[in-house]
């Protein structure tokens, strides 16, 4: 939950989540539709879909036990070489180097490396650098100590432990985020005898696919004032929504050919929404 998403936006979510599935075995019998509900509002959907599939696999081919090292972490869906790292130091102490963007920043400024030209040698630096008696404190302490003082803008330098070694002692030049792009966005809020009117994204979708939405209007109709404004971010688009009450035989669908359906409100929650679309059906109770 944690991969690119902050600690405050996960906390929540991973209290319900782990409590509606306590165990591998809990999520692995759990159909998708599930997951992806109790995942709703965290976006990138793949995560829980590849989390959801390593469950079936650590049931199916591990007797349900969850892989203790770095190598049969990797083989897992959805685990890369940072998770697989991260798991096997922190959860049963394996002695191998965690690299996220934080411990990368922390060794590139030690050693006055380039990330851009030099990953390669700040990947070997943090395996030379491990102290493998204690990987987990080690590991966990690199990662705070990017995420706390040797901040990517106005380092603490001062407050810093490596400081008399440090090469660079100070910031390094960092590339400029694109700004995001913006687009508006309308949807439409369709109701009938305490039913809501829902649509389905495609699987082919490259975003949310197979998750649910409020209707898409192709425009925003002409003469009526939205029952609701928001601002919306996903991944480099800053969307700009605005919703209408209309009736459905008026409405232009931006995606005429998606599912649409009826589903009663006290059901909407246990669907698997967008984080879009539950955030307005909140707002709008």
């Amino acid at each position: 939950m944690l991969q690119q998403t902050r600690v405050a936006g996960v906390l929540e979510h991973y209290a319900r989540f782990t409590v509606r599935f306590p165990s591998v075995q809990a999520l692995a019998e759990a159909s998708e539709d599930d997951v992806l509900a109790m995942w709703s509002g965290l976006g990138y959907y793949r995560r829980a879909r590849m989390m959801h599939r390593a469950a079936q696999v650590v049931v199916a081919e591990h007797g349900g036990v969850f892989p203790r090292t770095a190598e049969e972490l990797l083989e897992l869906p959805g685990i890369g070489a940072y998770t697989a790292a991260a798991v096997a130091s922190i959860a049963f102490d394996e002695p191998v180097a965690v690299v996220d963007g934080n411990v990368e920043r922390v060794l590139a400024r030690v050693a006055e490396l380039d990330i851009s030209k030099d990953a390669k040698r700040v990947r070997g630096l943090a395996g030379e650098l491990l102290d493998a008696r204690h990987a987990s404190h080690f590991n966990q302490g690199m990662m705070e100590l990017g995420a706390t003082i040797c901040l990517p803008r106005g380092p603490l330098c001062l407050q810093c432990p490596v400081q008399p070694v440090c090469r660079t002692r100070g910031e390094h030049a960092v590339v400029a985020r694109k700004p995001l792009v913006p687009r508006d966005a309308y949807y439409a809020l369709v109701k009938r005898d305490g039913r809501v009117l829902l649509e389905q994204r495609v699987q082919g979708e490259a975003l949310m696919a197979g998750m649910w939405q409020l209707p898409e209007l192709a425009a925003a109709p002409i003469g009526l004032e939205p029952l609701s404004k928001l601002k919306h971010s996903i991944t480099v688009t800053n969307y700009s929504v605005r919703v209408f009450a209309v009736d459905e035989g008026s409405a232009e669908w931006k995606c005429a050919e998606w599912k649409r359906q009826w589903i009663a409100l006290e059901d909407v929650e246990g669907l698997p929404l967008t984080g879009l679309a539950r955030k307005v059906l909140r707002k709008l109770r």
